[in-house]
């Protein structure tokens, strides 16, 4: 689905991404690992269209979309979560959901005027779909709490449901795990996998959990000083002497603790 091509992001003297070259399979849910400042997250933004980079090439199903701004994407079906949770704070979780999709009758004035009706029936059915996407994630019961309110957790669960509000094709999750206890984690790689099986997504996750990238990812690739060092089960990334060198700079020791 996505190809990656030498792709270099960089920052004055600074090469945080120094030509990756990988390739993400639909219908697979790939990790990428790395220790920080192997630049990940800054792949990230260049494939979701918030950075250009400095060269090379990003294609979706054959179409070049090298550099196009997260919007185009957006309605490609190419949609990026963050390590922090971007939810309104002041709307209720159901609200949240509701303002996904765009070009809504309401936004627009004419309409505000002369399609009431038009815009009612709109609403009810978003409010329908939010509805069921919150009971597919089990957060129905938060529907009508502000988002701002929420647990960490909960608002990781509320990014994911907000990719469920339009036709997504692949999402990009960066550090889902992050500042979430161990019961909204497995809760989130519960619906990970199901997004995955019962609806066809694509996943790319960014995590330092190995625990949560064993659960839900295959393949594994693993990234250091903007390059792509390996790439396999997350069985051969631990046994692979560059990615343990990478991580530890001791060699074949400590072999359990890549990732952490």
């Amino acid at each position: 689905m996505i190809v990656i091509e030498d792709v270099h992001k960089h920052f004055g003297g600074f090469r945080a991404v120094d030509g990756a070259t990988m390739r993400i399979e639909t219908g697979s849910i790939t990790g990428l690992i790395g220790p920080n400042g192997a630049g990940k997250t800054t792949l990230f933004n260049v494939i979701a269209g918030v950075l250009k980079p400095t060269s090379g090439r990003v294609t979706m199903a054959g179409e070049d979309i090298t550099g196009l701004p997260p919007h185009e994407l957006f309605h490609k079906g190419l949609l990026r979560t963050f390590q922090i949770a971007h939810e309104f704070s002041s709307m209720t979780c159901r609200e949240n959901m509701m303002m996904v999709p765009g070009s809504q009758t309401g936004e627009r004035l004419w309409d505000t005027w002369f399609g009431r009706k038009r815009i009612a029936d709109e609403e009810r059915a978003l409010r329908a779909k939010a509805d069921e996407v919150l009971e597919f994630l089990t957060i129905s019961h938060i529907a009508d709490l502000r988002a701002g309110e929420i647990s960490g957790g909960q608002k990781k669960l509320l990014e994911l449901g907000r990719t469920m509000m339009v036709d997504a094709k692949i999402v990009f999750l960066d550090e889902v795990g992050a500042g979430v206890n161990r019961t909204l984690l497995y809760t989130i790689a519960d619906a990970i996998k199901r997004l995955n099986e019962e609806r066809g997504y694509t996943f790319v996750v960014i995590e330092h959990d190995m625990d949560f990238i064993e659960k839900i990812c295959n393949p594994v690739i693993c990234m250091a000083e903007g390059k792509v060092l390996a790439e396999g089960t997350l069985a051969e990334i631990k046994a692979n002497e560059q990615v343990i060198e990478a991580y530890l700079g001791t060699g074949l020791k400590n072999k359990d603790k890549v990732g952490a």
